[in-house]
């Protein structure tokens, strides 16, 4: 059993847990997620890691009510327990890998929309342990809907807020920071990391494809199992066929295919639609099979 520590309302149908889950904590890095499962009957809830505190044994979701699932989440406390507390799943952001000095000479830009905040936060926070200065834009629908700016505030070199009716921040979409950014304040961007709906993600690619700035994207589509066995997550991310929760979730922005994984999400949450894409796919619906590259 995994304790829940803290549980805090963010904003309307958005909450913040700290889970006692220690093994997680140790071996967890920006960029993956966990599987979390309230009961024996409960569903698997794929959620990004938010935050974790290794001495603490300390690891942080942010989760927003989407369906049952996450609305019985709502009504755990302080004290209560989760039964399963999976991960940490996926591959870790690339940047992690890479050269201290060859990051610190890049200028990054990290675009995150609605509850997309959560997995920008830990990339952020890491950078800036590193002694690395990132610009942030957090996009929400309204000031209500934000969510830690506060804590954001603290890692990040700049920090621009735009919100869609123009009650906080800077009236508009992040697309139209990013654009005043680049094209009215003459910033230069090496790379974009975008988190958020996928439309968002979309729409952000389509800009920096046009501004020459290589994109990012943290995928989130349906998942069921986590190990890639399920077909959920599939992708199309150029010519070839990825699974978000073994293959990321993190890809290329620029060559994953957008109109399909949108239509695909929403094709998967009913049986008939299920059938009809394990029917198209055939061979290459699941990805751990092992006869696809999926699992590879």
């Amino acid at each position: 059993m995994y304790k829940i520590v803290k549980s805090e309302k963010l904003a309307d149908k958005i909450y913040l847990m700290d889970i006692q889950a220690p093994r997680v904590a140790r071996n967890c890095r920006p960029g993956e997620f966990v599987i979390v499962k309230i009961d024996q009957t409960g569903e698997r809830i794929p959620l990004t890691i938010c935050d974790y505190d290794r001495e603490k044994g300390m690891v942080t979701i942010v989760f927003q009510i989407v369906g049952a699932s996450t609305q019985r989440m709502t009504s755990l406390k302080a004290g209560d327990c989760f039964q399963d507390f999976v991960g940490p799943l996926g591959k870790p952001s690339e940047f992690i890998h890479e050269d201290l000095e060859v990051l610190k000479g890049r200028k990054m830009v990290f675009v995150a929309g609605g509850v997309g905040a959560a997995p920008v936060y830990p990339q952020v926070k890491w950078f800036r342990n590193h002694g690395i200065n990132t610009d942030v834009i957090i996009g929400a629908k309204t000031k209500d809907m934000l969510i830690l700016e506060k804590s954001m505030k603290a890692v990040a070199g700049n920090l621009y807020i735009t919100t869609d009716d123009g009650s906080y921040g800077r009236k508009g979409m992040v697309t139209d920071m990013v654009k005043e950014l680049v094209e009215d304040q003459g910033k230069h961007y090496d790379v974009c990391v975008a988190i958020g709906p996928m439309i968002m993600m979309k729409f952000v690619c389509l800009l920096t494809k046009e501004l020459n700035i290589p994109t990012i994207v943290s995928m989130n589509p349906i998942m069921v199992d986590g190990t890639g066995m399920c077909g959920a997550c599939r992708l199309t991310v150029g010519d070839e066929v990825k699974f978000a929760c073994v293959d990321g979730p993190e890809f290329d922005g620029h060559l994953v295919n957008f109109d399909e994984a949108m239509k695909r999400q929403q094709m998967y949450r009913t049986e008939e639609g299920r059938a009809m894409l394990k029917l198209k796919e055939r061979d290459t619906h699941h990805g751990g099979c092992g006869h696809c590259g999926g699992d590879e």
